[in-house]
């Protein structure tokens, strides 16, 4: 593919099909369990739907395709990629490196699962990650981290990595592959969760890992195949449907963050507010020079738990939902959950309305609580 194409057009393209007179222009969906064998035992592409699936091969041709990776591996969920590339590469006396500011339900599964088995397990926060990574055997980098948002020096971190012999995993969700490329700069893998902006209409549920060693991609598909977290043939046909307009609804969700980070940062009911796109913002240096697109996640600090809840009530457009990515904009209170944040601390999701209708909504929601949690 063209490397000068946009990222439409590359969304686009990634889910084609080929020409064939007589033959849909959009692939469809395989959800068979079961297939013919040859009479002659010789081994067929498909057999048995744990181990392949002729609509996960198009999925991952496109994913691959959109990551700059030379193979891809679908998953039944973001999470499942991240813990079979973690069982595959953190064997029992490796030293793993795990954010202490991403997503929450990863760091239980290394403290949880695999610190028992003899993994040391160390938590490094977006800033410390590299300092944490010269001692490492497996690093698992989250960039920008979920929910705060900070950034990690993809590149600085790749080479402590390669220095060390540290294999380096990148979770790109928050940036998807329309903001960043982690392989070009050096990482792996990376893994991903594709219920976000990639599928992008909260009705589903998927993960995927890229990568180009052939080797490691083997010892995933292996992994896979043995543990059985796959991804239903429906679902990856409603990812690989979603994919063609990736490119145009994450090009309006990073406007709006960027549009609403910039209305927030001016608010009196707020406290602070981060985002890479912001030039103030600590992690903007950084993120300028390994993102094409900051993202479609804003993080805001209000007065308290309480000034979320009216936020939400009082707008006409924002829902209450976790997860992100999806075309409704959306507010997750994140101390619900348990991540190290204060109460008034939310997670906005930006979705594809009018950007000029979320801003004067969120702001006439706001401008209403002022009054009491300013």
């Amino acid at each position: 593919m063209d490397g000068t194409y946009g990222d439409s057009t590359r969304s686009v393209k990634a889910v084609g099909s080929e020409a064939v007179p007589g033959e849909p222009v959009a692939p469809m969906p395989v959800p068979a369990s079961t297939y013919h064998l040859s009479p002659d035992e010789t081994e067929p592409l498909d057999s048995y739907g744990r181990s392949s699936n002729p609509t996960w091969r198009q999925l991952e041709s496109a994913l691959a395709e959109l990551e700059g990776a030379s193979a891809a591996l679908t998953f039944g969920s973001g999470m499942a990629a991240i813990t079979s590339a973690l069982r595959v590469l953190a064997k029992p006396g490796t030293k793993l490196v795990v954010p202490a500011d991403g997503y929450y339900q990863v760091r239980r599964y290394a403290t949880e699962y695999l610190a028992p088995q003899g993994v040391t397990v160390v938590e490094a926060s977006a800033a410390g990650m590299c300092e944490a990574a010269s001692e490492a055997d497996v690093v698992l980098a989250e960039t920008p981290v979920n929910p705060g948002l900070d950034v990690v020096d993809l590149h600085r971190l790749a080479m402590t990595c390669r220095a060390r012999g540290a294999t380096l995993i990148v979770d790109n969700t928050t940036a998807t592959p329309l903001g960043q490329q982690p392989l070009s700069l050096g990482a792996d893998l990376v893994v991903a969760s594709a219920t976000k902006a990639l599928s992008g209409h909260s009705d589903l549920v998927a993960g995927y890992v890229a990568g180009s060693h052939p080797e490691l991609m083997a010892a995933l598909e292996r992994e896979r195949l043995l543990a059985g977290p796959i991804l239903g043939a429906f679902e990856a046909w409603l990812v690989l449907r979603s994919l063609g307009s990736a490119g145009l609804r994450f090009e309006r969700q990073c406007a709006n963050a960027q549009a609403l980070a910039v209305m927030l940062r001016a608010h009196p009911a707020v406290r602070s507010v981060r985002y890479p796109g912001l030039p103030d913002d600590p992690s903007h240096a950084i993120a300028t020079l390994q993102m094409k697109r900051f993202g479609g996640l804003v993080a805001v600090e209000l007065a308290d738990a309480d000034a979320v809840h009216a936020l939400v009530e009082r707008s006409a457009l924002l829902i209450a939902s976790t997860s992100f990515g999806g075309i409704h904009s959306s507010v997750d209170r994140r101390a619900r959950w348990g991540d190290a944040v204060t109460g008034g601390f939310a997670r906005i999701s930006l979705g594809i309305e009018d950007t000029d209708d979320l801003l004067a909504d969120i702001e006439q929601a706001l401008g209403a609580a002022t009054g009491r949690w300013a």
